[in-house]
């Protein structure tokens, strides 16, 4: 009879794993995420999510869960903004791409023709810089060097691109790859030379207007003042806390933007649409093709299915490959929030995850098991397999 009841169980878990390659996983949106986010939120010790589904064209899913701080009973919904980070680079990349579009610029232009007090250390760099060069991290900076002495401060942008003159590159020009938040300051601030308005005021008339993304904010200190916002957390002394939205104007270009997955949807849907909304041209296809040409190699990531994948830089994207795919994606972190905007241009896909904690990766997970659903590949539970590689690394 023990003998029967293992076989029966080997049957079950045979039959299971069969189902799980060959079902089609597209249902899992429908019928199992409400479940996989909801229980992660527990897990990862999330307050809020917000994710969005773009595809064909159409939004599949767009659901706020849980709330907005911690200990108060305000849910999340479509319309919560939450702070998105570095997924503003692709706002001021293609703003860039834009002006390149309607031959207003160059990106090709020198630095110094509309700064002409730019300066770096390495002062033929400083010479030879270019916008390209800015949005794509090749200045010869180590990634985040010297990022941090501006962030969360009171410094204006005019004083953090004198500063960042002073600071003595790890690496000669264009020779390496470096995230530099502080070359993305730089970049935007050459759309108030050439458009006579600031960079948030650019943005607002050309791309977030046009498109219809009436609640998001470019600004830091707007936040507070909205009614349907998130508030950011951490965790303090392993205990998850609510801090203060950090102060990041003057780096507003690399990383202010606040937005909500409604919003959001409406910017991925024209970028995977090339740049329209219905019969309007609201932004050049020219404009969004040159942000996803490969400026860069960062280097090559493992994926946790042990796929390895190669990853590049574009002007305000990583490129990746994942499962003969292309992928366009960023993540954004800010103090308090993570974020992950993702797109599969040929399958005309497109994913949005908003979080209101700096301490998950849920929302990588969840990035992945969405493509997978749609990629028709077996379930991963990458949340669970996240989550035990960090309890791993916390006990070593």
């Amino acid at each position: 009879m023990k003998k029967l009841s293992i076989l029966f169980l080997s049957i079950i878990i045979v039959t299971s794993s069969a189902w799980a390659q060959g079902v089609d996983r597209s249902k899992f949106i429908k019928d199992s995420l409400d479940l996989y986010i909801s229980r992660a939120l527990t897990n990862w010790r999330i307050p809020g999510v917000a994710v969005c589904i773009v595809k064909d064209g159409k939004v599949v899913m767009m659901k706020g869960y849980g709330v907005k701080e911690l200990g108060l009973n305000n849910k999340v919904d479509e319309n919560t903004l939450f702070m998105i980070g570095s997924n503003t680079k692709a706002f001021t990349a293609t703003a860039m791409a834009m002006l390149q579009a309607n031959k207003t610029l160059s990106l090709d232009d020198k630095v110094t023709k509309y700064l002409p007090e730019f300066k770096l250390d390495n002062q033929y760099a400083g010479q030879e810089v270019n916008i390209r060069d800015l949005l794509c991290h090749r200045i010869g900076f180590r990634t985040f060097q010297g990022d941090f002495t501006f962030y969360n401060t009171d410094l204006g942008r005019s004083e953090i691109i004198e500063r960042m003159g002073h600071v003595k590159a790890a690496y000669p020009f264009r020779t390496q790859w470096g995230y530099t938040n502080s070359a993305f300051l730089t970049a935007g601030q050459i759309i108030p030379k050439v458009t006579g308005k600031p960079w948030e005021v650019y943005l607002k008339e050309n791309i977030f207007a046009p498109l219809g993304m009436i609640n998001t904010l470019a600004l830091t200190e707007d936040m507070p003042k909205s009614l349907n916002r998130t508030v950011p957390h951490t965790l303090v002394d392993g205990h998850l806390t609510a801090i203060p939205y950090c102060q990041i104007d003057g780096l507003a270009p690399a990383g202010a933007i606040s937005s909500s997955v409604n919003d959001m949807s409406k910017w991925v849907m024209a970028l995977l649409n090339d740049g329209k909304v219905g019969s309007r041209q609201v932004i050049p296809n020219a404009a969004i093709q040159v942000t996803r040409q490969p400026q860069d190699i960062v280097g090559s990531v493992t994926h946790l299915n042990g796929e390895t994948n190669y990853q590049l830089y574009g002007l305000g994207w990583f490129l990746q490959d994942y499962h003969n795919r292309h992928l366009v994606m960023h993540d954004g972190g800010v103090n308090g929030y993570l974020s992950s905007v993702t797109l599969s241009p040929k399958d005309h896909l497109g994913i949005i995850i908003l979080t209101n904690t700096d301490q998950n990766q849920f929302f990588e997970a969840l990035r992945w098991e969405i493509m997978d659903a749609y990629f028709k590949l077996s379930y991963s539970d990458y949340s669970g397999k996240y989550l035990k590689r960090l309890k791993a690394a916390q006990w070593r």
